[in-house]
C-alpha cells in the first residue's frame, strides 16, 4: 500500500481555492472589494513567482475569519464549495483518484491553503487525509493565527514527516502530484513525482529529470 499525495490548487482543481475564496468574499461583500481584491491578486502573483511572504499572506487571509462567527463562516463556505469549487474540479481528477483507490493506495492532500478552505474540498473528493495550514480557534472564534508549521514549500515536507511518524506509512513507492515549483521540496522526497499542468519552472525541471508530466484538464 503506497501513499498517493496530492497538491490541491491547480492540480486536482483547475484553479486556486485560496484565491477564489477571496473572490467569493468580494462578490458577497464580506470584505472590502477594491482593497481585498488588489491584495489578493498581488499575493497570488508572488506565489506563482515563488516569492511569497507566507507569514504576511496568512495574516491577510486569516483576518476575515476573525470577524464573523464560525456558524456564519461555515454557511458561506458551504455555498462557496457548491458553487465555486465543484465546477473547477479538473476533468481528470476523479479517474486519477479512482485509480489510486482501486490499487489500495492511501490518499492524502497536502496543501498550503488553510484548513478552513481545504477540509470540505477533501471531503468532496472523498480523500480521507488532509495536511493543511491549521487556523487557530479559541472560544469558538478564529484568532487570525495558525498552529504549527505552515504547509508551504519545505513546510509540506515537515508536515508529512510528522504525519508519517504517527501513522504506519513510509514514502516507499509514494506518488506526489503537483503543479508548482513551490512544491519541489516534497516532489524530491517521493518515489514517483508527477508534474500536473506544471508552471514553467517545474516543467523545465520535470523534463530535465524525466518525471511524468500529466494533464488533468483535458
Amino acid at each position: 500500500m503506497a501513499l498517493a499525495i496530492f497538491d490541491l490548487d491547480n492540480t486536482l482543481l483547475d484553479g486556486d481555492s485560496d484565491y477564489l475564496w477571496g473572490e467569493y468574499m468580494v462578490a458577497n461583500q464580506i470584505v472590502d472589494g477594491v482593497e481585498y481584491r488588489h491584495a489578493n491578486a498581488v499575493f497570488l502573483q508572488d506565489y506563482q513567482r515563488g516569492h511569497l511572504d507566507n507569514d504576511q499572506y496568512l495574516r491577510f487571509v486569516l483576518k476575515p475569519l476573525t470577524q464573523h462567527s464560525i456558524e456564519c463562516l461555515q454557511a458561506w463556505r458551504s455555498d462557496y464549495v457548491d458553487n465555486w469549487i465543484k465546477p473547477i474540479i479538473a476533468t481528470g481528477t476523479p479517474d486519477l483518484i479512482k485509480q489510486h483507490r482501486e490499487r489500495g493506495d492511501t490518499l492524502i492532500i497536502v496543501s498550503a491553503t488553510n484548513l478552513f478552505i481545504t477540509e470540505p474540498i477533501a471531503r468532496l473528493l472523498d480523500i480521507p487525509h488532509i495536511l493543511s495550514t491549521e487556523p487557530e480557534i479559541v472560544d469558538s472564534r478564529y484568532t487570525g493565527r495558525y498552529l504549527g508549521t505552515p504547509t508551504y514549500r519545505e513546510g509540506k515536507v515537515v508536515a508529512l514527516n510528522a504525519w508519517l511518524d504517527d501513522n504506519e506509512h513510509d514514502l516507499e513507492g509514494s506518488y506526489f502530484y503537483s503543479d508548482s515549483i513551490n512544491d519541489l521540496p516534497l516532489l524530491e522526497q517521493v518515489s514517483i513525482p508527477v508534474a500536473v499542468n506544471p508552471d514553467d519552472e517545474l516543467r523545465h525541471i520535470a523534463e530535465e529529470k524525466h518525471w511524468t508530466i500529466l494533464d488533468l484538464r483535458s
